[in-house]
């Protein structure tokens, strides 16, 4: 499963040749169709970035949770989500623990025309004025999200022959969100329980997701398709990218929308605390997801969708009251 998580330069896509990017194209449809995943280098998303977010965001993680609280959200929205108040395990239809972990999230800041939408997928950003940072780190930071996952659609779009703004056209409107995800130390959370994680088995919902992780012994496992775990290969500097369930959709299954989850803290390592920078990428709210018909995709029962109606699905499905 490792081999088949390739890892491209995105610099010969954004400077190669027509068969630099054919072969590019290739690859890439390769590893969707066989695992979801693939990792990238060449972005060009400064080092230096990640680092001044994780800092900032340790410092908003490290106030109390009364200070923290007044910035407080729902699985959805924009702010703070506690711990305890996310557990993908829901999507299992098992009833596992919630999740170990605490998250800071911001989305895409526009306006839709509509105050209804609005209201619901892009409302205002909730920057914490303890560590004012965060606010002009974040807003860099998902500017260059944004560019980059228009360049992977765009790769993803000559992957499966089509425009190279098909996607792009059907996505750049969304409600995206930048989640930093905190996975505390053991030593912070005490013990596991029974069928707990720090994300527990799930796959993604929207179009694309860019990962930004940190090793560790708690860290991103992937399931391959004989059901065995293992571990996602860390490479430095690299970012992880999968495909989530609406693009898998899009694709008539073409692409996999792979099951994967964060293992938890480790007594191995009871110090060991995590960040991880996830940028998710929906498609347009409005846009209607048609599978793609065979040959181009594979044979399925897929009803057609709006991403706002699958996506508002998956949201309340693991939410935690």
């Amino acid at each position: 499963m490792t081999a088949a998580i390739p890892l491209v330069d995105l610099s010969l896509w954004r400077n190669g040749s027509a068969a630099d990017r054919a072969a590019m194209a290739a690859t890439v449809d390769t590893a969707l169709i066989e695992s979801g995943f693939l990792m990238i280098t060449g972005h060009g998303v400064p080092a230096d970035l990640r680092s001044e977010i994780r800092a900032a965001a340790r410092l908003f993680f490290g106030l109390p949770a009364a200070t923290k609280q007044p910035y407080a959200t729902t699985v959805g929205g924009r702010g703070w989500i506690p711990p305890g108040k996310e557990a993908n395990g829901y999507l299992l239809d098992v009833e596992l623990p919630p999740d170990l972990k605490e998250t800071f999230v911001s989305g895409h800041e526009r306006t839709s025309g509509d105050a209804e939408v609005d209201a619901e997928w892009f409302m205002p950003n909730v920057w914490p004025a303890e560590v004012p940072a965060l606010q002009r780190l974040c807003t860099i930071y998902a500017h260059a999200m944004r560019a980059l996952a228009a360049d992977l659609l765009e790769l993803l779009s000559m992957a499966v022959g089509l425009p190279s703004d098909w996607f792009v056209d059907r996505c750049s409107g969304s409600p995206h969100s930048f989640n930093i995800n905190r996975y505390p130390a053991l030593n912070r959370t005490g013990p596991v329980l029974d069928g707990q994680y720090r994300i527990a088995p799930h796959t993604n919902f929207g179009t694309i997701t860019i990962l930004d992780r940190e090793a560790g012994y708690g860290g991103l496992q992937v399931c391959t398709r004989d059901g065995e775990w293992i571990d996602a290969p860390v490479v430095v500097d690299a970012y992880t990218i999968n495909i989530g369930d609406l693009m898998a959709r899009w694709t008539g299954d073409r692409w996999t929308s792979t099951m994967h989850r964060v293992l938890p803290p480790s007594a191995e390592a009871p110090d060991e605390e995590l960040i991880s920078l996830i940028f998710f990428y929906e498609a347009n709210l409005d846009q209607v997801i048609e599978s793609f018909p065979p040959p181009l995709g594979r044979s399925n029962d897929y009803q057609p969708v709006t991403a706002e109606q699958y996506l508002r699905s998956r949201y309340e499905a693991i939410a935690v009251p």
